[in-house]
């Protein structure tokens, strides 16, 4: 596996500018839909749009001037101090609005988290000093007294300030834009952009700037100085052609990521590994720009993400054909600068690329949601760069009852005989994720659902959950992701690999749940009733059968469970590896079980499986965890040859229950 870095945020006075744009664009972001909308009724029904109708135009100036602004100060304070600091931040902006006769963008950008953090400290100065009973009153008065005086301040003050700033920026672009110069900001946009500046340029300034260019005028070219696609594609299919190795075999699905789903940062690491290529971005954003500025044409509203799909979507109806030329020769300008570079000076390898990405996630101060598309893009089986130390893995499939909690004890056995005893590693039901894992894993027909949920995280994908061998490339992770003493103390991933079967491992519970050794008697989840040593069924779906049936002899399941196990067959398979077969229902069927319960069936002759031979059919239905620590003892065996021999040879239900229950002790 190819050395894994580790992205250090840094602290200079870059990163807190790209803090700060990051802030300015969280206000933004979340209300781009608003300003579609608003773009959207633009364009149809003022009397110069598609389908003018005087009635309808009436919701265009009320939206510009009441609404978006609202939305931004709201959405800033709530950043600053929940909804309490939305509230107070958007009606401080209301003074900022009334104050002006201009779209008070940036003023609602200023008067919602200024008054939220006003809010926020004083709450702080009476927080457990208000007497019980007049929380309320105190909370409601304090709060409209702050919103009535900062909404005073914003009508007064600061209004009057944003309106001056406004008109002064309106000079600088006109006289850019009249002087032809308007180009030349594409030497300060696009290196920004690289390093992560662009947002406090293009949602601090440009966006509010060019929603009041638009509204006078119908559109503006500002939204399209650093949302244009042409630049980042262009790079990209120099790379396609030029590249060499895993930089060119990535670069096409990278540039249909950049292009078409708009997400610009894939093209840095490419730009970071050879410096020089920044001039191939300058000169595309300074031919489209220069484009635009020929043709007259713009957009209607901000085009976000900066897909190309976006763009079209925004574009005011007589700029098709203006804004279509700027992508493309902007584009065209960029491949050629960067295709010269490329074929005049050693080609990139691998390692350059991957050193390329971590360079940009140290920049960005985290990792990158699309890291993986690079490191991964050319089949690499590599685990993909991580910002942090890995505090915190989960197992993730559909119902979060079986496979995944095989797979998480069989991982965690590995990553604790490997040293690292502080490393949490937890299954869950992929309809339960958020986003605050460091590592998913789940089966590669799982994957894809489980990463919109946990964009941050690296995703893993597996295909036998028993052995598979990307868990030594997470151990290896660990390895490299956290701190170096614990690195070095722990053994190597060979000893580490050979050794989990037999070493002491949590189950999948907490520790103190895992301290009890779990009942296996009539009354526990795996009774000697649930064991057949002897399995009569001759294919996969009558093993399925035999072993819900037994569950079902159990007074754990109903009928529907049944179903539900094959069900999920149907769209993940159970098989485990190591003959294993691990049968469930789905997340959806847990209200058809009534009290967890395992059964086991071994077919000494072996069964087809998809494709896979399996000798050993567990059934499970789980309740609030209680199955875990059978499964826990069920993964230990099937790590252990030794064991699993064992198994094979048993000649009575009771060496069995032995087997698992005992392999704690």
């Amino acid at each position: 596996m190819a050395t894994e870095r580790v992205a250090k945020p840094r602290t200079s006075v870059r990163v807190g500018v790209q803090k700060f744009g990051t802030f300015l664009s969280g206000m933004i972001m979340p209300n781009i839909g608003a300003f579609i909308a608003w773009g959207i009724i633009t364009a149809l029904f003022i009397p110069a749009g598609f389908t003018p109708n005087a009635e309808l135009a009436k919701l265009v100036g009320p939206m510009i001037t009441f609404l978006l602004p609202l939305l931004i100060g709201y959405t800033g304070g709530r950043a600053i101090h929940g909804i309490r600091g939305g509230v107070v931040g958007a009606a401080a902006t209301m003074g900022v609005i009334v104050g002006t006769d201009i779209p008070m963008f940036i003023g609602a950008m200023i008067m919602g988290p200024l008054t939220a953090w006003v809010m926020k400290k004083l709450d702080k100065i009476w927080e457990g000093r208000v007497k019980p009973g007049f929380e309320m009153l105190i909370d409601n008065f304090s709060a409209g007294i702050v919103a009535a005086a900062f909404a005073i301040v914003g009508m007064l003050v600061i209004g009057p300030v944003v309106k001056a700033f406004s008109n002064g920026a309106s000079a600088v672009v006109e006289f850019l834009v009249h002087n032809g110069l308007l180009p030349l900001t594409s030497i300060f946009i696009e290196p920004a952009k690289v390093l992560f500046l662009n947002n406090a340029v293009n949602h601090g300034i440009l966006t509010p700037l060019g929603t009041e260019q638009a509204l006078a005028q119908g559109k503006s070219i500002l939204f399209l100085l650093e949302a244009n696609p042409g630049p980042g594609v262009g790079i990209l299919l120099a790379y396609t052609l030029f590249g060499k190795g895993l930089a060119k075999a990535s670069a096409p699905g990278a540039a249909l990521i950049q292009f078409v789903g708009g997400i610009h940062e894939i093209y840095f690491p490419y730009v970071l590994m050879k410096p020089i290529i920044i001039l191939a971005a300058i000169g595309g954003g300074m031919t489209g720009i220069f484009t635009l500025v020929l043709t007259g044409a713009g957009l209607r509203s901000p085009a976000a993400p900066g897909s190309i799909i976006a763009v079209f979507a925004a574009t005011a109806s007589d700029s098709y054909f203006g804004v279509a030329l700027s992508v493309l020769l902007a584009a065209t300008v960029s491949f050629l600068i960067a295709s010269v570079i490329l074929k005049s000076s050693k080609a990139p390898d691998e390692e350059e690329l991957g050193e390329a990405t971590y360079r940009m996630e140290a920049m960005k101060g985290k990792k990158s949601s699309v890291s993986s598309a690079l490191t991964g893009a050319a089949g690499a089986g590599s685990v993909a760069v991580l910002s942090g130390p890995v505090k915190n893995i989960v197992f993730a499939c559909d119902a979060g009852m079986g496979s995944s909690a095989m797979g998480a004890s069989v991982l965690r056995n590995k990553i604790k005989a490997a040293g690292f005893t502080d490393v949490k590693v937890t299954n869950s039901a992929i309809a339960n994720l958020s986003d605050t894992y460091d590592v998913v894993i789940t089966h590669q027909d799982l994957t894809e659902r489980a990463k919109p949920a946990t964009a941050s995280a690296v995703h893993v994908s597996v295909d036998n959950f028993m052995n598979s061998p990307r868990y030594d490339e997470i151990v290896e992770l660990v390895k490299s992701s956290n701190a170096p003493d614990e690195a070095a103390a722990a053994p190597d991933a060979g000893a580490a690999s050979a050794g989990a079967g037999a070493a002491a491992a949590a189950a999948v519970v907490t520790p103190a749940e895992s301290a009890e050794p779990e009942e296996t008697g009539p009354s526990g989840i795996l009774a000697p009733e649930s064991v057949v040593l002897d399995g009569t069924a001759t294919t996969r779906d009558a093993a399925i059968d035999e072993a819900g049936q037994l569950l079902l002899d159990r007074g754990a399941v109903d009928s529907g469970y049944l179903d539900a196990m094959h069900e999920r067959e149907q769209s993940v398979s159970t098989y485990m590896g190591s003959y294993l077969a691990i049968p469930h229902g789905t997340n959806a069927a847990k209200d058809h079980i009534m009290k967890s319960a395992v059964s086991v069936i071994r077919y000494p002759n072996g069964i087809d499986w998809n494709g896979n031979e399996v000798k050993f059919v567990v059934g499970v239905a789980g309740i609030n965890n209680e199955h875990l620590h059978i499964l826990s003892s069920i993964a230990k065996v099937f790590t252990n040859k030794a064991q699993v021999a064992r198994l094979e040879a048993a000649t009575t239900v009771e060496e069995v229950l032995d087997l698992f229950g005992k392999v704690n002790s």
